[in-house]
């Protein structure tokens, strides 16, 4: 597989909501999305495989985000970006066992309505819990609160991974 590649993307619909603190599914007229609040560290988790054509050089993780009701171009949400390698006898599913994260950060337009893409590389290895091709992974997207300065619901529209 080519560097830039397109590996898989996960839609709002494709979240398996956390036990606590989860994003909340909503629509933006009719785009299906996920609602992070500006005070509450909130996460959405996704399921899937990583593709066997995955030539296991790393990923950028892409995030297309919109705001609900923030039009200052100098706030920004921060998400903390991870994965969980379940894969074949790799990870007791009765406890979650993410990697360290990493920050993803996007930029508000200053056009209510208008989306913005962040990204954030992840090496091969430890940085993405050693998962490889064909195996079964978790991504996990939480906004920090603390980290993000933007108003109203932070609202995920898609999340991309591309080989790197």
């Amino acid at each position: 597989m080519a560097s830039g590649n397109t590996l898989i993307v996960f839609t709002p619909r494709c979240n398996e909501p956390p036990s606590s603190n989860a994003a909340t599914p909503d629509v933006r007229n009719g785009h299906p999305v996920l609602d992070f609040d500006d005070t509450t560290d909130e996460a959405a988790v996704f399921s899937g495989v990583m593709p066997r054509h995955y030539a296991g050089g790393g990923v950028t993780v892409y995030a297309t985000g919109s705001w609900t009701s923030d039009t200052t171009n100098t706030h920004t949400s921060q998400l903390e970006v991870s994965f969980e390698r379940i894969g074949d006898a790799q990870q007791d599913v009765d406890a979650d066992g993410f990697a360290a994260a990493k920050d993803l950060t996007l930029t508000v337009p200053a056009t209510s309505g208008l989306t913005d893409v962040g990204s954030v590389a992840f090496a091969d290895g430890a940085e993405m819990d050693q998962v490889a091709a064909g195996e079964l992974f978790r991504l996990k997207l939480a906004l920090d609160a603390s980290d993000s300065t933007h108003t109203g619901d932070f609202e995920l529209h898609a999340v991309e991974i591309k080989e790197t």
